[in-house]
């Protein structure tokens, strides 16, 4: 009996097929999986490859079951010889090609500073491009929306962490420390188009080079974007000691602690804690009003931390907390102010004013708001935004005889269609 395999290198039409491409990077491996049959690798043989049990592949090919635990990702891209960059991980060490060295001849030695000397690409040279480069991405992504600088921003860390590896000295160090702010900023993109598994996946990746780099001022910054996530997954606890922490880093600059303090601000209303909540985005507030202490770092983005920034977010802070008037006064006031380049973010906030206005019993006014989020939403893909209009499409539901919240939910109901149940972790 012939023993079946998982080929070396999976066919190069398969890997390039826009199916395998989009599921690979959902890490969507029911479709994966699906995508695999035409070229003779079975359920049974993913099985033995990825060293899982049948009825697991079957659980996560029926869409019963969702892979989150990144050791599970790398095996099945080892055991599948999927490459690296194509599930968000590092290249594997199944794909590099260095050859063995022939007879007589030497491998390429590191440099006195620990640089190699067949590095694809100049470290510095590198870290120079990415530096001028990066406000564009975020331009990009503020104005347009994350899915306009995702390809670019992914493209770059995926090389910057193959030049890092053959990389020493100083030169690897700063690399590391554009790739704390490189792969902190891939967090985001994903985080506002919805693929947490990957917003999370980057986020600790650089938390762990700002560290090996001594670059205290990104660490800090991580600190106050994990306690975002743990905020957008409304876990009030983890959100308040993450900003904590951020608060007392020893690289928090101002624009940090403020960002820091409201995001505590956030776990404290989750919590009910209104009083609280207050005053650490009074504390917020008046550090955002401070000179701007950003060092003049163009790869790290503290620009959008301003007073208007905190009092958006502590409107969205009362409508939970109970005053939604005076949270609709809040939005209303600070979106005359907001710069034009934050269109992807005004979507965001136009979504809460609409959630605001229909939980004060305004629903002609939330759905004019609505409508002008969903537009912006449409055009940016923004995650974010589509979740908040869901919140205020929610908050309309007993008003879906008004003409302007029936035109503005049936828009919604066709962009969001059905919700099937979500799969199970693993």
């Amino acid at each position: 009996m012939t023993d079946a395999r998982v080929p070396d290198r999976l066919p190069a039409g398969l890997l390039a097929n826009p199916e395998m491409v989009a599921a690979c990077r959902r890490r969507d491996f029911a479709a994966v999986f699906r995508l695999l049959k035409p070229a003779g690798i079975y359920p049974s043989l993913i099985a033995r490859a990825c060293d899982m049990t049948p009825s697991r592949v079957g659980e996560i090919a029926s869409g019963k079951r969702r892979i989150e635990k990144i050791e599970l990702v790398e095996r099945i891209a080892d055991g599948l010889h999927i490459p690296g960059h194509m599930l968000g991980l590092a290249a594997r060490e199944w794909e590099q090609e260095t050859p063995l060295p022939s007879p007589g001849r030497r491998a390429p030695a590191p440099s006195a500073d620990g640089h190699r000397l067949n590095s694809p690409i100049d470290p510095e040279f590198f870290v120079s491009h990415l530096r001028g480069v990066m406000p564009g991405h975020y331009r990009a992504a503020n104005l347009l929306g994350s899915r306009h600088a995702l390809d670019a921003v992914t493209r770059h860390v995926q090389l910057l962490d193959r030049i890092q590896q053959n990389t020493g000295g100083r030169d690897r160090d700063e690399l590391l420390v554009i790739g704390a702010r490189t792969a902190e900023f891939l967090g985001w993109l994903n985080q506002d188009l919805g693929d947490f598994y990957q917003a999370l996946y980057w986020s600790d990746r650089a938390m762990e080079w700002a560290q090996e780099a001594g670059d205290d001022v990104m660490a800090a910054y991580v600190l106050f974007r994990k306690s975002n996530q743990a905020t957008a997954r409304r876990d009030a606890q983890k959100a308040i000691s993450l900003a904590r922490a951020a608060q007392r880093a020893a690289g928090a600059t101002l624009r940090i602690r403020a960002l820091a303090a409201q995001q505590e601000a956030q776990g404290h209303t989750l919590m009910g804690n209104q009083r609280f909540a207050q005053a650490k985005f009074d504390e917020a507030h008046e550090l955002a009003a401070e000179p701007d202490d950003s060092h003049a770092d163009d790869a790290l983005d503290l620009a959008y931390c301003t007073p208007t920034y905190i009092e958006m977010q502590r409107a969205n802070c009362l409508i939970e907390l109970g005053d939604p008037r005076t949270a609709v006064e809040m939005f209303e006031a600070e979106l005359q102010t907001l710069p034009q380049i934050y269109r992807n973010d005004q979507g965001v906030y136009l979504s809460r004013l609409a959630r605001a206005y229909a939980v004060s019993g305004e629903p002609e006014q939330a759905a004019t708001a609505a409508d002008r989020a969903l537009s912006i939403a449409l055009d940016t893909e923004s995650a974010r935004a589509m979740s908040e209009l869901s919140s205020a499409g929610a908050a309309l539901r007993r008003w879906s005889t008004v003409p302007e919240v029936a035109t503005f939910t049936g828009r919604l109901a066709l962009m969001i269609g059905g919700s099937p149940s979500r799969p199970l972790p693993i």
